[in-house]
């Protein structure tokens, strides 16, 4: 008997509703005394706002909506698409903020957020986190904090209002983002289902060195608001 493969929509789905699972089990007292015990202080660094600490800065669609009537071209594809389909277009669950030649954010001038008020979700909450993460060995465990030593102060003292309003904030903003990548499978389940698609993956390889080697243009099938927005991206060479 020839063992069936596992849909890779289907695998990926599972395991976001495990760790939405997991996320609304992780005790609140645990993750209060994380963020009291390591005591982070922005330095003013400026250092997370760029790609050099950060890859990307990944926008929820409440995001999005705020970002876009502040500048409409400030938004690109999320990187690391998530699937390609036989003819070549690639699908991701949401939009990022695009960066400058140097790496830096869009929004990011002498150091200072121009958009400090209206910032994305993730940037509110950073450097703290609430999922589940590979380390540099390979294992799986929860991560609650981003760029350990890499930038701010710890062991500042903070109190257990301030803790317990970061941890309600950052697990709100991991429980929204888990929910937008679920509504982004089902999303594309329901797409490939309608239209005789399926995820191929050497065809994702096969587009995404000509696009490297600035030999074609990408057309990317971006999640937004329960649906699709399609967007090209310029080949290489033409960025």
């Amino acid at each position: 008997m020839i063992p069936v493969k596992n849909d890779p929509i289907d695998t990926r789905l599972a395991e976001m509703h495990e760790e939405l699972r997991d996320l609304r089990n992780f005790p609140d007292s645990e993750f209060v005394g994380i963020i009291r015990e390591l005591g982070f202080k922005c330095e003013l660094c400026a250092r997370c706002c760029t790609r050099e600490f950060n890859d990307h800065v990944f926008l929820l669609d409440s995001d999005l909506e705020r970002v876009r009537s502040i500048d409409p071209d400030a938004v690109t594809p999320a990187p690391y698409y998530e699937f390609c389909d036989q003819n070549g277009r690639f699908y991701v669950s949401g939009y990022a903020l695009k960066t400058k030649p140097d790496g830096s954010c869009i929004f990011l001038e002498n150091k200072r957020c121009r958009i400090y008020e209206s910032r994305p979700s993730i940037c509110r909450v950073y450097p703290h986190m609430l999922h589940r993460e590979a380390d540099e060995t390979g294992k799986v465990d929860w991560r609650q904090i981003s760029g350990l030593n890499e930038h701010g102060s710890y062991h500042s003292d903070l109190d257990d209002p301030a803790c317990k309003e970061i941890a309600l904030e950052t697990r709100a903003y991991e429980e929204a983002y888990l929910q937008q990548v679920i509504g982004f499978f089902e999303a594309v389940k329901a797409h490939f289902r309608t239209n005789g698609l399926k995820h191929i993956q050497r065809t994702y390889d096969r587009k995404m060195r000509e696009f490297l080697k600035g030999e074609c243009d990408l057309e990317i099938f971006v999640y937004c608001k329960g649906g699709f927005e399609k967007q090209k991206l310029a080949k290489e060479s033409e960025r």
